[in-house]
């Protein structure tokens, strides 16, 4: 139904990945229908529609939505003109801290290079999915929130107290950690649609 709808009026597209979909509509009288039409058609097949997950936000108004872990929003570029933002979630970044956390409370009274060993596959999992779109506050607030959580436990390893800031810098604190430290985005150019 959404193919065809996405070929007939050219106002919709969707995507979707299991049983999360998100369709786009342009503003104007489609989104009612549009709305209307979907729940008959998944009404039709007994598939229903939880209520708390579900909504229908405008773009145009300052509205965003998440989609498997990305939140979406129209923002103004420094051109003037809209675009798209696609960041990771609030969600998503606290989940990533809060294993990473864990981690550093159950081997406190372990060497740094412990935590490492199992953070650095979660942390190099998370980067690499949300190394797209606009992650680069994100990310540069993951790596200094995870900065301070190295300093601090090679710190009270040696019984001392702040983060020593001068004692040793990030490069520094990369090498004799361990820890995983790519977090260059990936920015992808749309490849040119042939017209017809």
């Amino acid at each position: 139904m959404l193919e065809k709808a996405t070929r007939v009026t050219r106002q919709i597209t969707y995507a979707r990945y299991a049983d999360d979909i998100v369709v786009l509509v342009k503003p104007g009288h489609w989104v009612d229908k549009v709305h209307k039409r979907l729940l008959e058609e998944l009404d039709k097949i007994q598939v229903s529609v939880n209520e708390e997950k579900s909504k229908i936000v405008n773009l145009e108004k300052s509205g965003s939505f998440t989609f498997l872990g990305f939140e979406y929003r129209r923002i103004k570029g420094k051109n003037g003109k809209y675009r798209p933002d696609r960041k990771p979630s609030k969600k998503a970044k606290e989940a990533l801290l809060d294993k990473l956390r864990a981690l550093f409370k159950r081997y406190r009274s372990q060497p740094v290079q412990w935590v490492v060993t199992y953070a650095n596959p979660i942390l190099r999992g998370w980067l690499n999915y949300f190394r797209t779109g606009n992650s680069t506050r994100t990310f540069a607030y993951v790596r200094m929130w995870l900065d301070k959580k190295l300093r601090r436990h090679m710190r009270k390893s040696r019984q001392k107290r702040g983060f020593g800031w001068k004692k040793w810098s990030r490069r520094e604190l990369v090498r004799i950690t361990g820890i995983y430290d790519d977090y260059r985005i990936r920015y992808y150019r749309p490849k040119a649609t042939p017209v017809r």
